[in-house]
């Protein structure tokens, strides 16, 4: 297998991830009966965001590039905002951690 080939289906498996967080949204949301965003959308977006930028870094497209590596850093700013929440409510003496 041919180092195209392999790039072109990292690219594909990005985008595969990245679609998924919408799949993933709706049906959260369907089950709900109203507009959710479940946690896994965000890591769906961190790690198709992730794959792409790798792909648009061996393209060499800035901006793609641009694009993608904005988008990490709201998808990773948007875990932390979650986590926070999650021990902000936290009961006291509860060692979990998330």
């Amino acid at each position: 297998m041919n180092t195209e080939w392999i790039w072109v289906c990292v690219g594909f498996a990005g985008q595969t991830l990245f679609s998924a967080r919408f799949i993933v949204q709706w049906l959260t949301s369907e089950r709900a009966r109203r507009s959710v965003v479940p946690v896994a959308f965000w890591f769906f977006s961190l790690g198709g965001g992730a794959t792409l930028l790798a792909y648009a870094i061996y393209r060499r497209d800035p901006v793609f590039i641009a694009g993608q590596g904005a988008g990490l850093v709201i998808y990773v700013r948007n875990l932390m905002l979650i986590r926070g929440e999650r021990q902000q409510f936290m009961p006291p003496g509860n060692n979990q951690t998330s």
